[in-house]
């Protein structure tokens, strides 16, 4: 399931990055701060295109860790846009957008089109050597973080851009909103969580997962 979903999220990425007002946009500031438009787009892009490279190494001598440990050791999510790691997340964006915006869309296509070949043929079982950290996932675990990625970056540039953001398919979301809810109990603990959701009257200033 996880794998169709992850399949039909990029496809939704695929689409808004297809939008005439992506391009029209090009070189503007975006509603994330720091990016432009061809650099958000072109992260965005990114989290579809990375799946192929994944694939394509070999597998790690290290046995996976949980998506907790994984968001834990992730040092992007300091909240210092500043930051060497996050500075270098914007380079690769601007890097990979490069190639013009319709160029970017017809690659970012041409990538799900071979992952849905690919995914589908991979063992229930396989593990995957992250592009970023000295650790290991599990496929299904690293294709959730791109889906939780996805479904933010759309909003960003959807917002940006001053269209609809475009909805996931309702596991999809399912999958991206759990996913949050674990990493922000994770980050401020189950108490907080359960008062941002159910008693605002209460509820901490800051909940966020990313």
């Amino acid at each position: 399931m996880i794998r169709q979903d992850f399949l039909e999220t990029a496809a939704v990425a695929v689409t808004l990055l297809g939008a005439p007002a992506v391009g029209r946009a090009w070189g503007q500031s975006s509603a994330l701060r720091e990016f432009r438009i061809r650099g958000l787009a072109g992260h965005l892009a990114g989290q579809v295109t990375v799946v192929a490279a994944v694939l394509d190494s070999a597998p790690p001598d290290a046995a996976p860790i949980s998506l907790v440990d994984h968001y834990g050791r992730s040092t992007w999510t300091d909240g210092d846009i500043h930051s060497e790691l996050n500075t270098g997340i914007r380079e690769a964006g601007e890097q990979t957008a490069a190639v013009g915006h319709t160029a970017l869309r017809q690659q970012t296509a041409a990538a799900l089109a071979d992952l849905r070949e690919r995914l589908p043929a991979e063992p229930p079982e396989r593990v995957i050597a992250l592009p970023f950290g000295p650790w290991a996932l599990t496929l299904d675990d690293f294709l959730a973080t791109r889906m939780l990625e996805i479904a933010v970056h759309c909003d960003d540039l959807a917002v940006s851009l001053g269209l609809p953001t475009p909805e996931l398919p309702r596991s999809a979301a399912d999958t991206v909103l759990a996913l949050l809810c674990r990493w922000s109990a994770a980050r401020h603990g189950d108490t907080a969580l359960l008062r941002a959701l159910a008693r605002t009257e209460r509820a901490p200033a800051r909940i966020n997962a990313l």
